[in-house]
């Protein structure tokens, strides 16, 4: 979910051909739900093998992964841990809105409404223990590193970034930039094509990078000041003040130099403590214990994975795997699958 301070970012149309040589940290949770919500069927059921395991993470996550190597550009997964306990309250605001979507989308299907169902369809997406050991499972398959953050896989990514082991953040949700990532990716790893939500109108994507620093620069604030907007918005560790949007937001904290007076100015009494929240994003948790390795792809462990035992085509598969190889070798690359790096 995030924040929503898009309209404050700084962006830059980029090619996925930009990216060649860099080494990125993919927000694995954030791809793997994006991929859960936008693969799916035309009444808005998941992708699913015969034994009725879902199967839309693994589809997104083989093949725009497979599309991000033949580009040559080089993915390490990082993967959430722990989610720290201000986040719980989100969580089960976040159960809440699936259940209900669920019983919106059946209610939905039953009228025989293929629209609507798909659409709260798209919002029920879970993403269970077993769906993301799967994606560790076929992202090390692939030869690509697997990195377990302590808490947020944004902040781990964003340190990282930081400390230069990774060029930028590849996610959808711009919370990264609260813990300090110099570089955003977005649009990496979804299609050319989006659906507004709630409206049958798709507009064109295309992949962004967004400066941390230029950002501040635009807006004439600091990074602890665009905390400070994350949290009068609302972010994923905190309910939003009342009546306060992101433009209101932007004139408080830039009017104001203690976020003490902010409160006051609000004259409303939040029930967290801002400096706690603050903290989280200027001190995360940090894993330094991670290798950057990327490895021999296992490719007849990966057509097992995918094709014996979820029934993905075998040929599609294989087709794939041989193109990447095919387009590694017209770049002048290693000529085999098992030398992709």
């Amino acid at each position: 979910m995030g924040t929503a301070i898009g309209e404050l970012v700084e962006k830059e149309i980029i090619e996925l051909d930009y990216l060649a040589d860099k080494v990125v940290g993919v927000d694995s949770f954030n791809i793997l739900y994006q991929f859960l919500s936008n693969i799916r069927g035309p009444d808005g059921s998941p992708l699913m093998d015969a034994e009725g395991n879902v199967t839309s993470h693994l589809t997104g996550l083989f093949y725009r992964t497979t599309n991000l190597l033949s580009r040559n550009i080089k993915p390490v997964f990082v993967f959430d841990g722990k989610p720290h306990a201000l986040k719980e309250k989100t969580r089960e605001k976040r159960r809440a809105i699936r259940t209900e979507a669920e019983k919106k989308m059946e209610e939905a299907r039953e009228k025989g409404d293929l629209e609507t169902a798909k659409k709260f369809a798209q919002r029920s997406s879970r993403l269970t223990k077993e769906m993301i050991e799967e994606a560790k499972e076929l992202t090390e398959l692939m030869g690509l590193p697997v990195i377990q953050a302590p808490s947020d896989g944004e902040a781990q990514i964003s340190l990282m970034t930081e400390k230069g082991k990774l060029f930028g953040c590849v996610s959808q949700d711009f919370d990264s930039l609260l813990f300090g990532t110099p570089i955003l990716l977005r649009n990496i790893t979804i299609g050319g094509k989006r659906k507004i939500p709630g409206r049958n109108i798709y507009v064109e994507t295309f992949p962004e990078k967004i400066f941390l620093e230029k950002t501040l620069e635009k807006n004439e604030i600091t990074r602890k000041q665009l905390i400070w907007i994350s949290i009068l918005i609302g972010n994923d560790f905190n309910e939003k003040f009342p009546k306060i949007g992101v433009r209101t937001a932007l004139k408080l904290v830039k009017e104001n130099d203690v976020f003490e007076d902010i409160i006051k100015k609000t004259e409303f009494k939040p029930e967290f403590d801002f400096k706690e929240i603050e903290k989280i994003f200027l001190e995360p948790e940090y894993n330094e214990e991670f290798k950057i390795e990327f490895k021999t792809p296992e490719k007849e462990k990966v057509i097992e994975l995918l094709c014996e035992k979820h029934q993905f085509s075998k040929e599609r598969v294989e087709n794939t795997l041989n193109k990447l190889e095919a387009k590694l070798e017209e770049k002048g690359k290693q000529s085999s699958l098992g030398k992709w790096f």
